[in-house]
């Protein structure tokens, strides 16, 4: 029981990064929009410098959501081949959860 636990927790631990991530795309992206709005409308040279700081910050989370996603499956991928995990549920999700996040992510199959 413990190992079909362990698992789940590693399948939504990438599950969750996998959103993070994504929502931190979504956050550069507006934060880019709000940037190059306050540039075109000609904004205080100060408010503007703040806006690019809060750019750069979330533009620095991504790298380190990477790094983190990368860890995770591999973790989950070394959980799998050294589980003695009967084929369920758990193991088709994990494994799907794998195929996905390599290849939105280019992730090299280890």
């Amino acid at each position: 029981m413990a190992t079909v636990r362990n698992l789940k927790i590693k399948t939504s631990t990438c599950k969750r990064i996998v959103k993070e991530l994504h929502s931190y795309e979504k956050e550069v992206e507006r934060e880019a929009a709000k940037t190059a709005d306050m540039k075109a409308n000609a904004a205080d040279p100060h408010d503007i410098k703040q806006q690019e700081n809060v750019l750069a910050e979330s533009r620095m989370m991504l790298p380190d959501c990477h790094k983190r996603l990368e860890a995770a499956l591999t973790d989950l991928k070394g959980f799998l081949v050294e589980s003695d995990l009967k084929e369920t549920p758990e193991i088709q999700d994990a494994q799907t959860i794998i195929t996905e996040i390599e290849h939105r992510f280019q992730i090299p199959e280890a």
